[in-house]
């Protein structure tokens, strides 16, 4: 059986921002031939021809880093992105011993051109959309500082600078989060796959034996009525946790709740939920399952033991409802304060406590002969 990692590993596949790499990579070779051919244009007009070719060299030598770099998943790491920014701000800085006042009067553009634009899209690529702009900005005060004047130009280069590393910021985190849902859908797939494989393996064996036992069991009565009655509680149990369904998780910490709820059901309780995922913090999914682990256990104790109970959860948008209804003698008046007073917490602590920490609420119906129902509203 081929099983699904419990998230993109780049070991093992590719990175799911790879795309937005290649094209950085792209944009850094593209950008060096632009600064090339800008320094070519401009030769003649440098007031020191030989430093603009040295940093022409260290344009190019890096580039050859970057492109390396950022063509493989180990060379794309902070320092690097980082590295880069200071490399093309530092390089940019040379463009005042290079260039002539009448070339800055002119606008020339500076000895690295839109080269210096690449360390705002790898960040962004690397760190999301704030980082992505932060470095457009950075790069847009250099040009500042190296130009010493602010025009319509200047100005139009820094919105650009910084939205394009917020834009691919935003593409790269996008990407990053359809990557982590994709491997969700394809581990639940899997799981779904496998619980159905089992349960036509239990079905045709385990289930008919246990079923054929409670069967025989009841013909032949007497302790054989009690193995029987035994059997059928297994079998409920089994078939409730074959049909669950699969438990799953998200990136934001959610959680299923039905799968919890669905594992409760015995002959006794019988537990419904919607056939559509009701997803809700882990934490609070767990404590409502105590909640009504606890609300069960108490008709195991207090309701009889041929007493039934009814787990229906229901899923209203805004908030979810929970509620346990069971078909015992109730709770007496003044029965749970009495409980309290002895130290027994088991729903004041158990119940009200979980209810409450989760700022939901609980309203609970019983009285003499009536049965017991608690109601759970927990607002999302």
């Amino acid at each position: 059986m081929h099983t699904k990692p419990p998230a993109p590993d780049p070991s093992v596949r590719e990175d799911p921002v790879a795309h937005l790499w290649r094209g950085t990579v792209a944009l850094r070779i593209v950008t060096f031939l632009f600064a090339l051919g800008n320094a070519a244009v401009h030769h003649n007009g440098y007031q020191r021809p030989w430093l603009a070719w040295a940093a022409i060299g260290a344009m190019a030598a890096w580039s050859v880093f970057t492109v390396l770099a950022y063509s493989s998943d180990k060379g794309r790491r902070r320092w690097v992105v980082a590295a880069d920014l200071v490399v093309a701000c530092g390089l940019m800085s040379l463009s005042p011993l290079i260039m002539t006042d009448a070339q800055f009067l002119f606008n020339v553009p500076l000895i690295t051109t839109i080269w210096a634009c690449v360390p705002a899209v790898a960040a962004g690529a690397l760190s999301g959309p704030t980082a992505g702009a932060a470095a457009g900005l950075v790069v847009g005060l250099s040009t500042y500082l190296n130009r010493r004047s602010i025009s319509i130009d200047l100005t139009r280069d820094v919105v650009l600078l910084a939205g394009a590393g917020f834009v691919v910021g935003m593409a790269a985190a996008t990407a990053r989060r359809s990557a982590v849902r994709l491997a969700q859908a394809l581990r639940t797939e899997a799981a779904t796959a496998e619980r159905e494989r089992l349960a036509r393996s239990i079905h045709d064996g385990v289930l008919q034996v246990l079923a054929r036992v409670r069967k025989r069991g009841n013909e032949l009565g007497g302790e054989a009525a009690e193995l029987a009655e035994l059997a059928g509680e297994q079998e409920v149990a089994l078939r409730s946790l074959v049909a669950a369904a699969p438990a799953e998780s998200t990136v934001d910490g959610d959680a299923d709740l039905r799968p919890a709820l669905q594992l409760l059901a015995t002959s006794r309780f019988q537990v419904a939920t919607p056939a559509t995922r009701v997803m809700l913090p882990a934490t609070t999914a767990f404590e409502l399952t105590a909640v009504v682990r606890e609300a069960l256990s108490n008709v195991d104790k207090h309701a009889g033991e041929h007493a039934k109970a009814w787990v229906l959860l229901e899923d209203l948008g805004d908030e979810v409802v929970l509620s346990v209804r069971d078909d015992g003698p109730g709770i007496p008046e003044g029965r749970i304060e009495g409980a309290e007073a002895e130290g027994r917490m088991g729903i004041a602590h158990s119940i009200r406590g979980r209810v409450e920490a989760l700022s939901g609420t609980l309203d609970l119906q019983t009285g003499p002969g009536e049965g017991t129902e608690w109601e759970v509203r927990v607002y999302r």
